[in-house]
This record gives structure tokens, C-alpha cells and sequence, in this order.
């Protein structure tokens, strides 16, 4: 019988605090737990921090974690609820990604008060976005729309909408789902228009190497077709994404024994894009990702990554 209180880490938005909640339910039906059972504790990060430029430009990944990877390390929680994107590819020593939950839908969502697709934008029209990879895919599609940082909440950027500081935006299908705000999607983008971010629309738990207690919690709620995916993705970044701003896309499939993984690196501009598609053995997860990375780095080239390079300085 549990005894000792389970402490969840998350950060305070409305998804963190979803994401968070959805893990709490997810182990009290696994294990007959109440929810006094669980302390819920929100650690404010330094991305959360950040709003007047992109965090691109400030670290990139690892902004909204630090925090509360801190925590995790000195005991002040005992798992860590993060969206699986904001996983940097090295984690701290001691910490492991021990679970993922079942992902939700991976699609981008184009969201517009005035318009129905990216498509039907008119030139000259403004998309306001935090994401550098979806700058620079929204660019590679329609070069002549403007794109316009755009951070905050989901509340808040939907707030911008009907205030006009743009005309669309873009969001994860699978964060406006678990808010129960599906009702203000306009259209989810295909994923053959529009590849993901690595991790996009799955949660994954970062716990303690070592500790058992939690790893034996954590393994009832395991779901072990979106873990291949994820360590097929997060290899193919790995040995993509270094110390600057590369818009970079990947998305794994699992299918029975099988995994298809598609994955795309561009310029910010969107003027240049570099794809491959490689299928195996879903139980080589991490191997194709890496074989994919490898084999896109050859494909674009030296000089591809050069000009990437020099568009950070």
C-alpha cells in the first residue's frame, strides 16, 4: 500500500498543470491510488521567464526544464512531467526519461479568425510563431507571407488573434486537445505538409536513475511503442542539433515490428529544406534515427550547414 507522498514537478501553465494531472490519473488507476496520494508541485522556469524574444535566442531547449531537473536531482520532487519537445538530448547526470504516455495527435494546427488554410492566406499576411521550425516551414511553403515572433500561453496567443497582431497562428493539435480547446482549431495540417517537432504530442516522465520505488510506479503507465518513436527521434536530433538555430523536424511511426521515420532540416528562411524517410525494425529505434541523421547530413551537405551557421551570427 503507497504511504509516502508522490511529488509531481511541472511547470504552471494550463498544459504543464493538464500534462501533470493526466500522469497523477494515469498511476492512481494503475495503482488504486487517491489523489492525496500526490503533491503537484509547480517550478517556474526560465522559459516561462522569457517573453520578449525567442527562446531560440536565448538557449533553446533546456529553458523548460533546468528547473525543475534541479529539483528532480536534490529530492524536492520525485518525477517530472515534461511535453517530450522540451526535452534537451542530453539530460542531467542521474535522470533518465523512464516513460512516455501514449502520444496524442502529432499535427500542427493552423489556427485564423479570418482565414481557413495556411493556403488560403493572402500575400502579405502576417503568422505570428515561437517555433523556428515552424518559421521556416511556414517561409519553405509561402515566402511571401510574414512571420512574426509570438510567445506566450495558449491563451495568450489566441488572445493576439482576435486582437490582430496577426492573422493566423500555429499550435500543437495534441496541447489544444488535452485543454479541451480542439473547438479552436480551424484545420490540422497534414503531416506530408507540415512535419512535427521531435516529441511533438507526446509526455514523457523523467525520474531518478536508481530509484526503484518510482520506477516500479512508472512502469504500469509505460506506453513502449511511443518510447521507440521518441528514441528514434530524439537520436536523429542528437547528431543534428548543435549549439545553433537549425530548424529541424522529425516523426517516427510505430507499426507492429515496424518504424517509419521521416525527418527534415531547413534554413530559417525556409529557401533551403533537406529530407529523408528511412523504415527498420522498431526494436532499432535509435539506430535509424541516427543512420537518418547521418545520411541527411551527407545529403545537405557541408556548405547547407555552413550557411546555417553564419544565419545565427
Amino acid at each position: 500500500m503507497q504511504s509516502k507522498l508522490i511529488k509531481i514537478g511541472t511547470r504552471g501553465s494550463k498544459l504543464a498543470l493538464a500534462q501533470a494531472y493526466e500522469t497523477r490519473n494515469r498511476l492512481m488507476a494503475a495503482h488504486g491510488l487517491a489523489e492525496d496520494d500526490f503533491e503537484i508541485a509547480v517550478i517556474k522556469t526560465t522559459g516561462d521567464r522569457i517573453l520578449d524574444r525567442p527562446l531560440s535566442e536565448a538557449g533553446g531547449k533546456g529553458l523548460f526544464t533546468k528547473e525543475i531537473e534541479e529539483a528532480l536531482i536534490d529530492g524536492r520532487i520525485d518525477l517530472a512531467v515534461h511535453s517530450s519537445k522540451d526535452m534537451p538530448t542530453f539530460l542531467p547526470e542521474g535522470l533518465e526519461l523512464a516513460c512516455f504516455l501514449p502520444r496524442e495527435d502529432v499535427r500542427d494546427a493552423f489556427i485564423s479568425r479570418k482565414y481557413k488554410s495556411l493556403a488560403e492566406l493572402p500575400a502579405g499576411a502576417v503568422v505570428g510563431t515561437s517555433s523556428l521550425r515552424r518559421q521556416a516551414m511556414v517561409k519553405r511553403l509561402r515566402p511571401d507571407l510574414e512571420v512574426i515572433t509570438y510567445r506566450g500561453n495558449v491563451q495568450r496567443r489566441l488572445e493576439k488573434l482576435d486582437e490582430g497582431v496577426a492573422d493566423a497562428t500555429l499550435l500543437a493539435c495534441a496541447g489544444l486537445k488535452r485543454l479541451g480547446d480542439e473547438a479552436v482549431i480551424t484545420a490540422p495540417i497534414a503531416v506530408d505538409e507540415f512535419l512535427p517537432a521531435v516529441g511533438q504530442g507526446a509526455i514523457t516522465i523523467e525520474s531518478r536513475i536508481g530509484d526503484e520505488r518510482i520506477a516500479g510506479l512508472l512502469a504500469a503507465i509505460h506506453h513502449e511503442p511511443t518510447a521507440k518513436a521518441l528514441a528514434c527521434e530524439r537520436a536523429f536530433l542528437r547528431l543534428l542539433d548543435g549549439s545553433c538555430r537549425t530548424p529541424i523536424a522529425g516523426l517516427a511511426e510505430v507499426d507492429g515490428d515496424r518504424l517509419t521515420f521521416s525527418g527534415l532540416v531547413l534554413m530559417p528562411d525556409g529557401s533551403e529544406a533537406y529530407d529523408i524517410t528511412m523504415v527498420g525494425s522498431a526494436d532499432e529505434a535509435e539506430a535509424i534515427g541516427m543512420n537518418a541523421a547521418n545520411k541527411l547530413k551527407e545529403k545537405a551537405g557541408d556548405a547547407f550547414f555552413a550557411a546555417v551557421l553564419a544565419s545565427c551570427q
